[in-house]
């Protein structure tokens, strides 16, 4: 054999050589990336998922690059896509927090309306039968203004209902917008009757005043 070809047919033993002993760390290199975006996965997919897709992509193309044989460039590339994978936790788990932050927030807030909206509806609702269960309208309800109220009054059982079925579904913001328009109605529907003069008239007409109050 010539000496130029005994040469060739080292190197060439020597690069397969090198190139076998790369395939090992290649494939503990993409198992260790396929392991830590596997622990994210989810998180990511409901809280960065445009991240997520250009993260699945360079794992795709390091996976590609080892199909290819070549086991250099898949360690010479994995560190970056070990990087992104571990911005794309933090910034998913970012995400989360402020998401779950925000849905306490929203629970509070549903909270303190199903703790006032009852009492003001009930509270309407004493108001507008015991005006219609008597004779005439105390002085500064005039009958268009009670009329009005009247009205409104029939209408917020339905919405408090409504918000109460939203929040049955999960749907806390949803619930809060829907509650916090009844709360709104409910305060600008009320009659300024003077609690004494209305307490005075409950009991001259023998209303339970507790017959309106739901949970």
């Amino acid at each position: 054999m010539k000496r130029s070809n005994w040469l060739a047919a080292s190197a060439a033993a020597m690069l397969m050589l090198a190139c076998s002993s790369q395939k090992a760390p290649a494939e503990q290199a993409i198992a260790k990336v396929d392991t830590s975006l596997e622990a994210i996965h989810d998180t990511a997919a409901k809280y960065a998922p445009d991240t997520l897709k250009s993260v699945e992509s360079q794992v795709a193309a390091l996976k590609q690059s080892f199909a290819k044989g070549d086991y250099s460039g898949v360690l010479a590339a994995a560190p970056a896509v070990t990087t992104a994978i571990k911005a794309l936790r933090e910034d998913a788990q970012t995400k989360a927090y402020e998401a779950d932050a925000a849905l306490a927030k929203v629970k509070q807030q549903w909270r303190t309306l199903t703790y006032e909206v009852p009492k003001l509806v009930a509270d309407l609702h004493t108001q507008v039968d015991t005006l219609s269960s008597g004779r005439g309208l105390p002085r500064g309800v005039t009958k268009a203004s009670f009329a009005s109220a009247k009205d409104g009054v029939a209408s917020l059982d339905a919405m408090w209902s409504d918000a109460n079925s939203t929040v049955s579904s999960g749907d806390y913001a949803g619930a809060v917008t829907k509650g916090q328009a009844v709360k709104d109605k409910a305060a600008a529907a009320k009659l300024g009757i003077p609690r004494q003069t209305l307490d005075s008239k409950i009991r001259s007409l023998g209303i339970d005043k507790h017959r309106f109050k739901s949970a």
